[in-house]
């Protein structure tokens, strides 16, 4: 687990500016996945409960779906690492992102280890090819589906309320 003993925010305004403005849930770029989702009829739900808080659910198929923001879950990370380190408060940012990335990799391995499927999707990804990314996760869904008979009546058992 990262330590950030002797590392400090800019100011307490900075820190409390940065935390407001990183959403949490309901981001553009997962209502951006949701409807194009939607679009070809892929329901999901959205659930707080499981560690990490997964931006999509699908509780049949046991998949869940990770929208990671760039900065904050460390795309290219040691060429993020390089301009944090150039940065201001570098210390701090240098081990709260590498904080997020090895807590994405124990969330990661201990959803795995509880049967789900685990699928990330980088922002920018999604922004690319949103389509593309939303085909992915009906074909994975799908394909969890038809791969159990039990969960394909559990499945279609709830379709019918």
């Amino acid at each position: 687990m990262t330590s950030y003993v002797g590392l400090r925010p800019a100011s307490r305004s900075a820190s409390a500016a940065a935390r407001g403005a990183s959403r949490k849930s309901g981001t553009s770029i997962e209502l951006l996945l949701r409807r194009a989702l939607s679009a070809l009829g892929v329901r999901y739900r959205i659930a707080n409960n499981l560690p990490g808080r997964p931006d999509l659910v699908f509780v049949g198929a046991k998949v869940l779906v990770f929208c990671d923001g760039d900065f904050w879950h460390g795309r290219d990370l040691e060429g993020r690492l390089r301009k944090l380190k150039t940065g201001h408060n570098a210390p701090y940012w240098v081990a709260k992102i590498r904080g997020n990335v090895a807590r994405d990799i124990r969330t990661t391995a201990q959803l795995t280890a509880e049967g789900w499927t685990v699928l990330r999707y980088w922002e920018s990804e999604i922004r690319s090819d949103v389509s593309r990314v939303a085909s992915e996760i009906q074909r994975e869904v799908a394909g969890r589906l038809s791969a159990s008979p039990q969960r394909r009546k559990h499945q279609t058992s709830r379709s019918r309320r």
